[in-house]
């Protein structure tokens, strides 16, 4: 009787299923690092520009309660000037309010574009303690205590205008003098064009209106 003899089936995998196997993995394993570098970068993004909107949010607040609160400052009680020097790319006036000494007195602010000349620059809040201005009404030095921040940068097109309070129509004046005016005006227009080319505009409305004779 012949004995029956078995062929034992080759073990492992053939060359051919090995390289579809590790193509398959390098497949997947480059559509795994594309979803999650997308998902990096969308995140990285969201973030940046949350941080963008906060501290826009925050200079804005800043520059707003300086403004808000500008006060009709006199150099004398005889003198009926009110220190305010509103140009259309800068803005000079005084504050009731003083955050760099925590809320309490008086700051003089200046509020101006660094980049008048060059089309593009920042916008920057200069603050000093104690307001010192002359009997002329005109600016003065101060050797105080003095802050200075960067609001924003890549700023073009930068405008400055004031609102003239005497008038029943809106009335948006690019000069404010207050020497001549004797007043403050009601409210402060701030437009500019930021680093991405958008359109920025605020309106901040003067608590303390106030005619002199």
């Amino acid at each position: 009787m012949r004995a029956r003899t078995f062929r034992q089936a080759p073990g492992g995998f053939t060359l051919i299923e090995v390289v579809l196997a590790l193509s398959i993995f390098a497949l997947m394993g480059t559509i795994l690092y594309g979803a999650f570098s997308l998902s990096h970068s969308a995140v990285e993004k969201s973030q940046a520009s949350f941080d963008r909107n906060r501290k826009l949010r925050s200079s804005t607040d800043l520059m707003g309660s300086y403004i808000r609160s500008s006060y009709p400052f006199r150099p004398s009680a005889e003198n009926p000037a009110v220190f305010f020097d509103g140009q259309e790319n800068q803005l000079t006036f005084v504050s009731s309010i003083s955050l760099a000494m925590g809320g309490r007195g008086m700051s003089k602010v200046r509020i101006l574009w660094e980049g008048a000349e060059q089309g593009q620059g920042a916008i920057k809040l200069e603050e000093e303690v104690p307001v010192r201005v002359s009997e002329d009404g005109e600016d003065s030095d101060n050797d105080g205590h003095r802050n200075d921040v960067v609001l924003e940068e890549g700023v073009k097109d930068f405008r400055l205008a004031y609102l003239d309070p005497t008038r029943e129509d809106e009335k948006w004046e690019e000069r404010w003098d207050g020497k001549e005016k004797r007043a403050l005006p009601r409210a402060v227009r701030l437009s500019y064009r930021n680093h991405s080319g958008k359109e920025v505009r605020w309106v901040f409305p003067v608590m303390i209106t106030v005619l002199t004779q």
